[in-house]
């Protein structure tokens, strides 16, 4: 499933972005002047969040390692905030038991916004040994948490054995979630989702943490510090947007749609790998949000949300029974 490069609409809208942000009619800080796409290293772009130790830098800090023990966890962020513009990562996950482990890859404004903060979230959740990784993304807008629009997957590939890449293109009128340069999740913004569609400048996080109370089949497997140092790496960090205070951000181009081959490949990626969606939990949400447009397809899914077949919740690595969020 993966391509040797971003597809070409992605590359353009990146390149038209960065040329309109790099403007020198444009206030507030310089961005770093690197071409589109090239990865930042840590001092240059980003800040310890907390962990002291727990994190360190490794190749002339173009490489991240954070790490998870009974002490603590760890955590860093970008040094600025940005409205709009493609956000990625390749990352390295921890190996062996890992239930309760949560490393996350995402985007924020929390820390401004406290009660009308927005959210674009890669979280990959740990199991227990012999299962695999989970992935789930999620969008909140406007402090909208009480209405999660999670989705969760399965992988291709074991992301413990080596470094892929994760990253977030979010425009003003769509948000598209990748891995390895696969589309994965597009929410095009819609008049019913209002300010639920996330609008305001955001930084970007990385951080490995205990979560134990959630994470795997629901808080019944938990951290086992007998295997930590959890180690999770993080390599080649991208980020090309928009600073927050400059105007040129408002004359950014808007993406185009995605081009048939992109589309194909994220339908046949859901189709295999996806295990729960918010627009199928019939539980959760009896009327679906607005922007869900559930089709023929929601048969698939139990009325929980979670994928019906095993084949679907597990991929093709492992083949075992379990729900969607289960560790066995």
């Amino acid at each position: 499933m993966a391509g040797a490069s971003f597809p070409a609409f992605l590359a353009a809208f990146v390149a038209a972005a960065a040329a309109a942000c790099l403007s020198p009619a444009a206030a507030g800080e310089p961005l770093p002047r690197t071409p589109p796409g090239t990865p930042l290293s840590f001092g240059e772009g980003y800040t310890q969040l907390f962990g002291d130790s727990n994190l360190a830098l490794h190749g002339d800090g173009t490489r991240v390692h954070i790490t998870l023990d009974q002490r603590t966890g760890a955590g860093f962020a970008s040094q600025g905030a940005y409205l709009h513009g493609l956000f990625s990562a390749r990352i390295k996950l921890p190996a062996d038991h890992t239930a309760g482990v949560v490393v996350a890859f995402y985007m924020s404004n929390g820390d401004v916004y406290e009660r009308t903060h927005d959210e674009l979230d890669f979280e990959f959740l740990g199991n227990v040994r012999g299962r695999e990784w989970r992935v789930q993304t999620n969008v909140y807008g406007n402090g909208s948490t009480a209405a999660g629009r999670e989705e969760r997957y399965g992988l291709w590939f074991d992301p413990t054995e080596d470094f892929h890449r994760y990253a977030i293109l979010w425009t003003r009128d769509r948000i598209i979630f990748y891995v390895d340069e696969t589309p994965i999740r597009e929410v095009v913004r819609t008049e019913s989702m209002g300010a639920q569609f996330p609008s305001k400048p955001m930084s970007l996080y990385a951080t490995i943490w205990d979560g134990s109370s959630w994470a795997t089949s629901g808080g019944r497997y938990k951290v086992d510090y007998k295997y930590a140092p959890y180690v999770a790496e993080f390599a080649d960090l991208v980020l090309r947007g928009c600073a927050a205070r400059r105007r040129a951000c408002d004359e950014e181009p808007v993406a185009a749609a995605m081009p048939p081959a992109q589309r194909s490949a994220m339908e046949a990626f859901r189709a295999r790998y996806m295990t729960y969606g918010y627009c199928y939990d019939r539980l959760r949400y009896p009327a679906p949000l607005p922007e869900c447009s559930v089709g023929p397809e929601a048969a698939a899914f139990l009325p929980s949300g979670d994928a019906r077949a095993a084949s679907r919740r597990r991929g093709r690595r492992h083949r075992t029974r379990g729900g969607a969020d289960s560790a066995v």
